[in-house]
């Protein structure tokens, strides 16, 4: 995007000189020229003035209202409790894996009516 910049203040520079030179004596390609000048140092100066974008992280805080009961997730084939860490995240679906009896599947959650 920076270098895209510059040509375009480049361009719109050599245009307003080629109206300059090119002018004899007439007003409007005078005032073409200069307007072609100023617009290319614009185009300069905002571009290298611009701010720098920052990477930020959104840290997303859920306040549940009344008693909530968090139920803890067990294996459906050995009935063993899972941690946290046996998800994994594969193309969009969730997938649990069994410290215990090694077994894989996708995690399907029940709907609550």
């Amino acid at each position: 995007m920076k270098i895209l910049s510059y040509l375009l203040g480049a361009l719109l520079a050599i245009l307003g000189f080629i109206f300059l030179t090119g002018s004899q004596g007439q007003l409007i390609r005078l005032v073409i020229g200069l307007v072609l000048l100023v617009a290319a140092g614009a185009v300069i100066y905002l571009f290298r003035s611009k701010p720098q974008v920052t990477q930020s992280t959104v840290v997303q805080k859920i306040d549940l209202s009344g008693d909530v009961n968090l139920e803890t997730m067990k294996c459906k084939v050995c009935g063993a409790p899972l941690a946290k860490e046996s998800l994994e995240v594969k193309a969009g679906a969730i997938f649990i894996t069994c410290a215990h009896c090694g077994s894989s599947y996708q995690f399907e959650e029940e709907p609550k009516w």
